[in-house]
């Protein structure tokens, strides 16, 4: 890939980390959590249940972070902490009913923009941009 090409991509990826930015900012502006709150709770959901090390290495954040974010939200109802049976001083991370209802609609929200982002792409396209996404985080 030459300079120029180089130069293309670094702004489309700009535009598009811009607009998948905002779209996250605007859902979970609706919602009054934060898109690390959403986040959260999206990551909760498809766990079942987490414990607190693994939540925060997912989110990219410390423990301490996430304990008080875990806290907030525990205190917002959205989740529950839950002693490991198998490790005493570690704590599971579940969802509420409440939470699991924001979970639920967060997800549609993503399935929507998906089909959103893919809807001007052919059917090969869109098979080729999901496969070039998975590839691109198994990197990361």
């Amino acid at each position: 890939m030459n300079c120029h090409q180089l130069e293309e991509l670094s702004e489309a990826m700009i535009q598009f980390y811009e607009k998948m930015s905002s779209w996250e900012h605007g859902v979970a502006k609706n919602r009054g959590l934060s898109p690390q709150q959403n986040h959260t709770i999206e990551i909760v959901g498809h766990a079942g249940t987490i414990r607190m090390k693994p939540l925060a290495e997912k989110l990219s954040i410390t423990t301490g972070t996430l304990t008080v974010m875990i806290d907030r939200l525990e205190k917002s109802g959205y989740v529950h902490r839950r002693k490991d049976p198998h490790d005493r001083r570690a704590f599971n991370i579940v969802l509420t009913r409440k939470g699991l209802k924001i979970h639920k609609e967060h997800h549609c929200f993503h399935l929507k923009l998906a089909q959103d982002v893919i809807s001007s792409l052919d059917s090969a396209q869109a098979e080729c941009f999901a496969q070039t996404l998975i590839k691109i985080n198994e990197s990361f």
